[in-house]
This record gives structure tokens, sequence and C-alpha cells, in this order.
């Protein structure tokens, strides 16, 4: 498969960050196979989540991740002809079960597949409840099921907010251990340690997070467990809802 559109968007994105001044802490980019399939499974904050989660792909042997995006970005004038150069996959909510045999081919095919499991942005910033698809295409296609850790993005572009753009942002890549998987594990127990491996590496993420929030006004980047001003997720849900609610009454 050739790639024409993928790395001209990579250089594209590298610019962007240098000129963003991000300070990037990178971890465990060896975690990542050389060769061969793997699912990237992320905590998803930011709309930068895509580009974070693949650079540390980049620098494993410049191997390139395809991501499961929704409909609508494919459907974007802009957005859509570069996901489909770069050969990302399209998830149609009503049809989904074709997305995922798309995604299992890629993988035995020896492709990294990048799935945000919450399916959208967390508005709270801490993982919401997960889908199972990641676990049930690791497990089908016989490849290894990789938690990755983002944070600090939100503070620049995210969910329900306007784009700030400011520089120096600390942001967090962390490519964890892949989780042990065995033939016939249950992809519903598997989905249930992968969230539980997902909260705990966003939990070491914050500790260790080198930036504060200025003042109380800025602290709504800082999850409200922590003490910061973010919704918690109850309200984060009921905010989630009513977007969605607003969206379908627009069409």
């Amino acid at each position: 498969m050739r790639d024409y559109v993928y790395p001209p968007v990579i250089r594209t994105a590298l610019t962007l960050f240098r000129v963003l001044g991000f300070r990037f802490d990178i971890r465990g980019v060896d975690n990542i196979p050389a060769t061969g399939g793997a699912v990237l499974a992320s905590n998803h904050v930011s709309y930068f989540d895509f580009m974070f989660v693949g650079l540390p792909a980049h620098h494993r042997g410049r191997r390139l991740v395809r991501f499961m995006a929704k409909q609508a970005v494919f459907d974007h004038r802009i957005s859509g002809p570069l996901m489909r150069g770069m050969h990302h996959i399209p998830v149609d909510r009503s049809a989904g079960a074709a997305a995922y045999r798309h995604a299992v081919t890629a993988l035995r095919s020896g492709e990294l597949v990048g799935v945000f499991p919450e399916s959208t942005i967390s508005r709270s910033y801490v993982p919401r409840p997960l889908k199972s698809g990641a676990a049930r295409m690791a497990l089908e296609a016989g490849v290894p099921l990789i938690p990755v850790v983002v944070w600090g993005g939100h503070r620049v572009w995210t969910v329900g907010r306007r784009p700030v753009w400011k520089r120096k942002v600390a942001v967090t890549v962390w490519i964890d251990e892949p989780m042990p998987l065995q033939p016939g594990d249950d992809a519903a127990a598997v989905t249930e340690r992968l969230a539980e491996r997902l909260r705990q590496l966003v939990d070491k993420a914050l500790a260790e997070y080198p930036d504060r929030p200025r003042d109380s006004d800025d602290s709504w980047w800082l999850p409200a467990h922590v003490g910061g001003s973010a919704p918690t997720p109850e309200a984060a849900a009921i905010a989630e809802r009513e977007a969605i609610a607003g969206r379908l009454a627009a069409r």
C-alpha cells in the first residue's frame, strides 16, 4: 500500500509541534513492535491525540498508525480526503461490523491500528467507560494490545472549548507494555483490564505532570478528583448527552 499523503501530513504535524513548542515526555517507544500488527489503545482528551499517538510510532522506525475514526471526519470536505489518503479506517456506527473487519484485516497484514476505546473525547479528562472493540480486534487478529496514555494537549484544543494557541505546554505520551493475552480470553474481561490500566496510567501521568494551574481560573484542565475545576465524570456524561442531542436536533 503506497502512502503519498501520510508523510507530508507527518511533516506538517512535526512543524506544528515545533511552532507550538510542545514539551514532550515520550516513553515506551520500544514497546511498539518494530514490525507486525498491534492495537494501540489510548485514552482521549484532545483533538491532537491522533497526532500524539502516532508520534512514538514515527520514532519507532517511521511506522504509520491507521486510526479508527468517526465517519463524520471522513465526510468533512477538508479532513475527509486526508483521512482516506492516509488509509485510516472510517467507523459508521450504523454499520460498525465493516469497520471492525477492515481493522482486523489491517492488523493481520502487519499494520498498527490506533483506537480510542472511549469512542469520544472525555470532557472530565479521566477515562470514560470503554467499548470492547480494541480487545476483540487484538484477540481475533492475534496481535498485541498496547495501552497508551496521552495528556496535556487538551490545554490547547479540546471538545467544548475554543482553541487556546499557547506555547510550551507539557505533553505526556507514554506507550505501555503490551497486555498479556491468551487465545480464548474473554473480550469483556480484557476490556476491563485495559480500562483499569488506562486509569492507572492517567493517574501516574497526572502525578508526574510538570505543570500546574496558574490560578483558579486556569484549573479547568485538571480533573475534579485532584482538585481541578473540570467537570466530574457524571457531569461530563450529562454534557455529552446534551451535545449529542443538540447535533441531532440541528440535522
